[in-house]
């Protein structure tokens, strides 16, 4: 056997083919969950509650439940805050006009990848882009996008957000 495999020891072009080869094996395995699984729609559902609910309602009590309290949260513009500081920030901030801001979720950017361990899972991740509007002369007006990672985790059966980056903010264009 070792004869029959001799010649492809040192050939380049092998070895790119196997590494193609497990780069897609790997990408297969890791892939994204369906957009109808439970999972999907559950953690949906929870960017409901932080945005829709909290950003843009200012519904400030339904934030404070689905936040882990070792919650880290890494802006690429406003730094670092724990679970207090973003308490804090989206009530003295977002919230100090209700109605004034809005977050939407841009369609069909939601991803979400299971995190698991021993096939269990224990957390995922939530990816996609978000855009922000602020009224302006009595109209809202969108003016960024950006992009966000959400790591959640199961905490007694509950999900539980973690971590959060929210990064590469842009201004808005059509």
């Amino acid at each position: 056997m070792n004869s029959f495999l001799e010649p492809f020891k040192k050939s380049i072009i092998i070895k790119i083919i196997l590494a193609i080869v497990m780069f897609f094996y790997t990408f297969v395995m890791n892939a994204q969950v369906d957009k109808n699984s439970d999972l999907h729609k559950t953690l949906k559902s929870k960017d409901s509650i932080i945005f829709e609910r909290t950003f843009n309602k200012c519904e400030i009590e339904k934030l404070e439940p689905i936040i882990a309290e070792d919650f880290e949260f890494y802006h690429d513009i406003a730094g670092i805050q724990n679970r207090k500081e973003f308490i804090n920030a989206v009530k003295n901030n977002i919230c100090s006009k209700p109605g004034n801001n809005k977050r939407n979720l841009v369609k069909g950017s939601l991803e979400v990848f299971e995190m698991k361990n021993n096939n269990k899972i224990y957390g995922a991740i939530q990816k996609g882009k978000h855009t922000f509007q602020q009224k302006i002369d009595g109209k809202m007006k969108t003016l960024g996008i950006a992009d966000f990672t959400h790591l959640w985790i199961l905490e007694n059966n509950i999900w539980k957000l973690k971590r959060v980056l929210s990064y590469n903010h842009q201004p808005y264009t059509e």
